[in-house]
C-alpha cells in the first residue's frame, strides 16, 4: 500500500522554518522538527526527504512570503523615502516583538553560512542582491523626482543601507535594546537626506 500524507504540508513547512528561525539550522534536531510540525519521523522523512531538505523548502517560504512579499508592498508605495523610513521603523519594531523568531532567518542563515551547501549559499546571496537592488532602484527613482541629492552614489547607499539592516537583525536579536536600534534606523534615514 502506497504512503499517504495525513497532514498538511504548508503547514509543516511554516512549523518547520519557526523552529529553523529561532533555533538555527544545526542547532534544530530531528526531535525540535518532530514537535514543531506535529508529524512523525517516518513521515517527515518520506514528505521532505530530511532535515537538509526541509530547511530548503523553509527558507523558500520564508523569502517569498516575508522579505519579498514585504519589499514589494513597500515598493508598491511609490514614494522611496517612506518605503525606506517605513522598512527601517518596522525593523526595529519587530526586534522588539518578543511573539516572533529574533531576526531574519535569512540574515540568520547567513551567520552560519560557512557549514551550509551551494544551493543554501544561492538562496541567501540572491535574497541579500535583491535587497540591495530595492534601494538602489528606490534611490535612482527619489533622484529622478529630485527627492534625493543627484550626488548620491545609488549603489553604494544601496549597499550601506542594506548593511544596516544586517546590522538591526543581527544587533536585534538582543544585544541592543529598541532606542539604540532606532539611532541605527534614523542614521539609514540621514544618507538619503
Amino acid at each position: 500500500m502506497p504512503w499517504e500524507k495525513s497532514f498538511n504540508e504548508q503547514n509543516a513547512i511554516e512549523n518547520a522554518m519557526q523552529a529553523f528561525w529561532e533555533k538555527g539550522y544545526e542547532a534544530t534536531s530531528i526531535a525540535d522538527l518532530i514537535a514543531s510540525t506535529g508529524i512523525n519521523r517516518g513521515s517527515l522523512y518520506n514528505a521532505f526527504g530530511g532535515k537538509r531538505q526541509l530547511f530548503t523548502l523553509s527558507l523558500l517560504k520564508y523569502d517569498a512570503e516575508t522579505r519579498k512579499a514585504f519589499l514589494a508592498e513597500l515598493e508598491a508605495l511609490d514614494k522611496p523615502k517612506l518605503a525606506f523610513k517605513t522598512l527601517f521603523d518596522t525593523l526595529v519594531q519587530q526586534a522588539g516583538n518578543n511573539t516572533l523568531p529574533k531576526g531574519c532567518f535569512l540574515v540568520n542563515t547567513s551567520i552560519e553560512i560557512a557549514s551550509h551547501d551551494k544551493e543554501i549559499k544561492d538562496i541567501v546571496s540572491q535574497g541579500f542582491i535583491e535587497f540591495e537592488a530595492f534601494f538602489r532602484r528606490g534611490i535612482e527613482v527619489s533622484q529622478t523626482r529630485g527627492d534625493m541629492p543627484s550626488t548620491l552614489n545609488a549603489a553604494a547607499v544601496a549597499k550601506t543601507l542594506f548593511s544596516l539592516v544586517v546590522a538591526i537583525r543581527v544587533l536585534g536579536r538582543g544585544v541592543y535594546d529598541e532606542a539604540s536600534l532606532q539611532v541605527i534606523a534614523d542614521q539609514a534615514e540621514h544618507l538619503t537626506a
